[in-house]
């Protein structure tokens, strides 16, 4: 997942994107569907949708006629784990850095000196 993770967090930086994936959070729907409440094409959808899909955070099936699409929530719960731990990474970093920031320096000299 984190050599992944740059490609999924760029897909999901694009706003039109975000909005698709947190409406297919809600449900399962189709291309058209998305297009009558978002404020783009229908083939604009269909682009965002392939980006998506490409990088494994929705799926499309057939029911009947129409082609639905869905978001996984495993992986999207495996992204939300390595982003968690990161952010754990970078806490215990931080949290170092200011030890040692406040600590003084074995060899200074005393200001009562």
């Amino acid at each position: 997942m984190t050599a992944e993770l740059p490609v999924i967090c760029a897909a999901l930086g694009d706003p039109t994107r975000w909005e698709i994936l947190t409406r297919l959070g809600q449900g399962p729907q189709s291309a058209s569907a998305l297009a009558k409440v978002l404020p783009v094409s229908r083939q604009a959808i269909g682009k965002h949708l392939d980006v998506l899909r490409d990088v494994g955070l929705i799926e499309s099936e057939h029911r009947g006629r129409e082609v639905v699409h869905l978001a996984i929530g495993a992986r999207l719960g495996a992204l939300a784990r390595e982003l968690d731990r990161i952010g754990r990474s970078w806490d215990t970093r931080l949290l170092r850095i200011k030890e040692l920031a406040e600590s003084p320096e074995p060899d200074a000299p005393d200001a009562t000196d």
